[in-house]
């Protein structure tokens, strides 16, 4: 059986940056709401309200966040899955973010609507 997730709409709009590798975090990154920061070698990617964004960064913007509410455990397996699958299976991309306690999944503004719908189609809460 699947697993049944309560998920919570957040306030507000978020982008996702990408700066180089070697760039340095900017203090623009942090504030409220949402914010994730993560740096693999290649690149910087950072996820925080487009307001906070300057002109000129290479940034996709316009996304809306959902965070699992938890907490939930490093070894709770199928958490994750039970929320993208019915959403990758109607065509909707989505950007996941992990944290300590939980997980928080980033549609487009233009899906977010659409997935509400499919998530709690497949038995999920949406609030928010």
């Amino acid at each position: 059986m699947d697993k049944m997730i309560e998920l919570q709409v957040l306030e507000g709009r978020y982008g996702i940056v990408r700066l180089d590798g070697d760039a340095a975090i900017p203090t623009w990154a942090d504030g409220a709401g949402f914010v994730s920061i993560t740096r693999n070698g290649d690149e910087l990617s950072i996820t925080c309200r487009v307001e906070r964004i300057p002109a000129g960064v290479r940034a996709d913007l316009d996304w809306v966040c959902l965070r699992f509410v938890g907490p939930f455990a490093f070894g709770e397996t199928g958490i994750v899955l039970s929320v993208v699958k019915p959403l990758s299976e109607n065509g909707l991309g989505v950007f996941l973010v992990s944290t300590f306690d939980g997980d928080c999944l980033l549609l487009k503004s233009e899906d977010l609507e659409a997935g509400k719908r499919l998530l709690v189609a497949a038995g999920h809460t949406v609030t928010g």
